[in-house]
C-alpha cells in the first residue's frame, strides 16, 4: 500500500488489491457507527421551510464522535434563535459538537423564531445515509504509452502527469491524478498506433470523509467491520 496524497478530508493511495475485495469494504463503510441528530422535537417554527425540511436538514449536518453516544445513550442539540438572518449548525447547542459550524439550516425574517430540540444517536449508513462517514471511490493504475506528437494533447488533457521519453514514445506515470481518466477518455479515438493503455493489477482508491473521524481511520474500520460480519457468518456456517 503507497499514499499519493493526503488531504484534510481526503486521502489517496495506490493498493494491490481485487476489485471484488474492493467493493466490499467500500460497501461497508456504511457499516461503521456514526453519530447524527435521529428525532427533531420543535416547539417553533416560524421560517418559510415547513417542519419536515428543517427536521430533515438538521439530521444531514455531520456530528463529531463522542464515545459516551450509542445507539441507546442518545445526546441532545437544543436550537433557539430569534433574530433576522440565517439560522446556521454552529448555533446548535448540547452534549455533541458539530464538524462544521456554517451549514444553513433556515432563514428568519424580522420577528420570527425557531426553537427545537434534536435527539442524536449512534447508527450506520445501511439504515440512513445521515449515518455514513464518507465516500470511497477507485479505478485501475494504468500504463500508458503515447506517440511524442501527442504531447502536447496530453499536456493539455492532462496538465499535473508526468511523463518520460522513450525513443519515439511517451510514458505516462499513473501518479492517482484525477485528470488521467479525462486524458483517457480524449485520447480514446485514436490509433493504436498513437496510443497504447495498459490496465494493471493495482488500484488507486479514494477515501474521503464527511468529517465526523479522521480520514485514515475510515478504510481500516470498514475492513473490521467487514471482519467482524465474517466472523459471525463462520459461526453460523459451523453450527448448521
Amino acid at each position: 500500500m503507497e499514499k499519493i496524497e493526503k488531504k484534510e478530508n481526503r486521502i489517496c493511495f495506490k493498493a494491490e488489491i481485487e476489485d471484488s475485495l474492493a467493493n466490499a469494504i467500500r460497501r461497508y463503510l456504511n457499516h461503521i457507527p456514526i453519530l447524527a441528530v435521529d428525532e427533531v422535537e420543535i416547539v417553533k417554527n416560524g421560517s418559510a421551510l415547513y417542519d419536515e425540511v428543517v427536521a430533515h436538514r438538521v439530521g444531514l449536518i455531520p456530528l463529531k464522535m463522542d464515545k459516551m453516544i450509542t445507539e441507546k445513550n442518545k445526546g441532545k442539540l437544543k436550537l433557539i434563535v430569534n433574530k433576522e438572518g440565517f439560522v446556521n449548525s454552529g448555533e446548535l447547542e448540547g452534549n455533541v459538537k458539530v464538524v462544521y459550524d456554517k451549514i444553513p439550516i433556515t432563514f428568519l425574517d424580522k420577528d420570527q423564531e425557531i426553537e427545537l430540540t434534536g435527539f442524536v444517536k449512534e447508527g450506520k449508513g445501511v439504515d440512513h445515509v445521515k449515518f455514513s462517514p464518507g465516500l470511497m471511490f477507485y479505478r485501475n493504475v494504468t500504463k500508458i504509452k503515447a506517440d511524442k506528437n501527442l504531447a502536447e494533447e496530453i499536456k493539455r488533457l492532462c496538465p499535473n502527469c508526468t511523463f518520460e521519453e522513450k525513443g519515439d514514445k511517451l510514458i505516462i506515470t499513473d501518479e492517482g491524478v484525477k485528470e488521467i481518466s479525462d486524458l483517457i477518455e480524449g485520447i480514446a479515438n485514436k490509433s493504436n498506433k498513437d496510443i497504447e493503455v495498459e490496465v494493471k493489477n493495482e488500484l488507486i482508491i479514494t477515501v474521503e470523509s464527511f468529517g465526523q473521524m479522521d480520514v485514515e481511520d475510515i478504510f481500516p474500520k470498514a475492513i473490521e467491520a467487514m471482519k467482524k460480519d465474517l466472523v459471525e457468518m463462520s459461526k453460523k456456517l459451523d453450527k448448521a
